[in-house]
């Protein structure tokens, strides 16, 4: 009778039904990921590594989507994300390296080797779980705002507000005012993009990390070209060699129309650098270079071919992996790499798509502000300039990151009433600037490090 009322209690609790099921699902998963994706149990599965980057970026790509629009995410996707997600990192947990450690026993100082959590990992995760936070934080402030709103394809407002990626017919429309947005929401709009940009670059920035210390595949290197100059083409080699060599010079003369070409063009430069680096070490047997080169000039082309690959993810974050990066992901055994890769990777995805999606709705303002400008020039303009900037190092970027309370927390009404109190003070007026917010914002610093700390973890750290 007992028995049967404990059962009757568990079943009849919405909380512990809850629990249950979720712990039925986890076990599921884990199931899938264990038999490394084949259901047969046939032994033909791909490696725990693989599996569980696949099983990440088929999460995101199932909770985020596309992102069509700027607002917040669903509360049923929010929790899910947050849940299923923090199962796949808490493989990480068991991911340890042995470590000395002194132990005192009876008066007697021993030294032992005790296990901690790898260093890569116990750096990186938490600052990627920030980066994490802060996106979702961007997404929510944009709950309340009425400054812009949205129009389908065949909505006839859409006829008089152009995207600016006129390729992606499917994403919605913003639409603004007859004469554009406020001063105060531009401004706002623009600071969101400032915090998204730099949850950007800090991911960018510790994928590419990531990416560099997986080893390169024997596959991908058998199927390489004999030398540079096969891979890279006649034209391409003679641009990249030339005496007096300017990367933009370089990528003017390349076609750039398509994400294919760029594709490309990334895997050509890529094909081309890990020849001449085993040509350098003496790993290839293939045919060299020709007794004219010297090693100078190889180090030098090396160099250029690595800074216009730079440029170029700088310039083009949202282009797809190239066949290097797919290679080292599908053959990559070490765990701790491949969710470190995969989390950077699609937090690098959804900051782009959330960039693209305001830069949208600043491009709908440029138009209802100055409908007959040359907003081409200038968006050629800036793209040049993004371009040629030194591409981001992961742990200066991650540092950058040092707002101590979290600049994309804060909503339009946060903004506009944060800017006017302020104001009145400075002033006694009610006069709208960011001027003030800004530099009261910046008084309020901490460093990257002294934030994670308060939080428990460790700042992301280089492994050697």
């Amino acid at each position: 009778m007992d028995a049967d009322r404990s059962d009757a209690n568990f079943d009849s609790d919405p909380e512990l039904e809850t629990i249950y099921a979720d712990m039925e699902m986890m076990k599921e998963r884990f199931a899938k990921l264990l038999l490394g994706e084949d259901m047969s149990g046939g032994g033909k599965g791909v490696s725990s590594a693989l599996a569980l980057s696949n099983a990440i970026t088929n999460l995101a790509a199932s909770v985020f989507g596309e992102i069509s629009k700027l607002e917040p995410m669903s509360p049923d996707n929010k929790a899910r994300w947050r849940k299923e997600i923090d199962w796949m990192l808490s493989v990480t947990d068991h991911i340890v390296e042995f470590v000395p450690s002194k132990q005192n026993t009876n008066g007697v100082t021993m030294e032992i080797m005790i296990t901690r959590q790898r260093s890569d990992v116990r750096g990186n995760i938490p600052a990627l779980k920030k980066l994490d936070g802060m996106l979702m934080d961007c997404l929510d402030n944009f709950k309340d705002q009425n400054e812009f709103t949205y129009v389908s394809k065949d909505d006839a407002g859409s006829k008089s507000s152009k995207k600016r990626e006129e390729d992606k017919w499917w994403l919605s429309t913003p639409k603004v005012p007859p004469n554009g947005l406020s001063d105060v929401a531009r401004k706002w709009l623009l600071f969101q993009k400032d915090s998204v940009n730099q949850v950007l670059k800090a991911a960018m920035a510790m994928n590419a990390h990531i990416l560099t210390e997986m080893e390169i595949p024997e596959s991908y290197i058998d199927g390489l070209p004999k030398n540079g100059r096969a891979s890279l083409g006649d034209t391409i080699y003679k641009n990249i060699t030339v005496d007096h060599f300017d990367p933009d010079h370089f990528l003017l003369a390349m076609d750039l129309s398509s994400e294919h070409k760029i594709l490309d063009l990334k895997n050509r430069i890529e094909a081309s650098v890990v020849i001449w680096r085993r040509k350098m070490t003496n790993k290839d047997g293939k045919s060299g270079w020709g007794s004219g080169v010297s090693i100078e000039k190889r180090e030098q082309f090396e160099d250029r071919a690595e800074t216009i690959l730079l440029i170029l993810k700088h310039r083009f974050p949202g282009t797809p992996q190239s066949a290097l990066d797919v290679s080292k992901i599908e053959n990559n055994r070490d765990v701790g790499h491949a969710i470190l890769e995969s989390y950077s990777r699609i937090l690098e995805s959804l900051a782009h798509k959330v960039m693209s999606r305001i830069e949208d709705v600043i491009h709908a303002d440029n138009l209802a502000k100055n409908p007959s400008g040359d907003l081409k020039r200038n968006s050629l303009k800036d793209s040049a300039s993004r371009a040629s900037g030194k591409f981001p190092n992961a742990k200066e970027e991650l540092e950058k990151i040092n707002y101590a309370n979290a600049p994309s927390s804060m909503t339009l009404s946060d903004f506009m009433g944060w800017t006017l109190e302020h104001e009145r003070e400075s002033n006694g007026n009610g006069t709208t600037t960011l001027a003030k917010q800004t530099s009261a914002t910046n008084s309020k610093k901490l460093t990257y490090l002294e934030r994670i700390e308060t939080l428990g973890g460790r700042s992301p750290s280089t492994r050697q």
